[in-house]
Parts: structure tokens; sequence; C-alpha cells
């Protein structure tokens, strides 16, 4: 992308090449991500009996209001 630009060269001289950390990281963050949010069932544990699931719900919770505490 930057082929031949001596500004990006004299930054990349100066500051590391940070285009290229960060893409790294995003990837790293990435390969994380997937793993974590594996459904269970990819572990071979199947959906507890005593809380249905429903669809589109995934890792996300309800919100509670306030002083109110979960059953």
């Amino acid at each position: 992308m930057f082929q031949d630009s001596p500004i990006y060269d004299r930054l990349v001289a100066e500051r590391g090449d940070v285009p290229t950390q960060a893409r790294r990281e995003a990837e790293r963050v990435t390969r994380e991500l997937e793993y974590v949010m594996r459904p269970l069932q990819s572990f071979g544990a199947g959906p507890s009996p005593e809380r249905p699931t429903s669809p589109g719900a995934g890792w996300q919770r309800t919100a509670l209001l306030p002083g109110t505490l979960p059953h």
C-alpha cells in the first residue's frame, strides 16, 4: 500500500509499523472471540433442561431494574 513512500518509511522507523501491529492484534482478538463465543453444543453439552433457550438470545442478558435481583 505504501511502497516507495519515504514519509511512511520514516514514520515506521520512528514509531514502528503501527498498521501491521494493529492488524495482528485485531486478528488475535478475533481468534479469541471466536473461541469464547462458540456455543456449548460444540463441546458436547446440550441446553440445560430447566432453562429453555429462546432463539436469538445468544450471550446477551436481559436488563434488571435497579434494586431487583435475578431469580
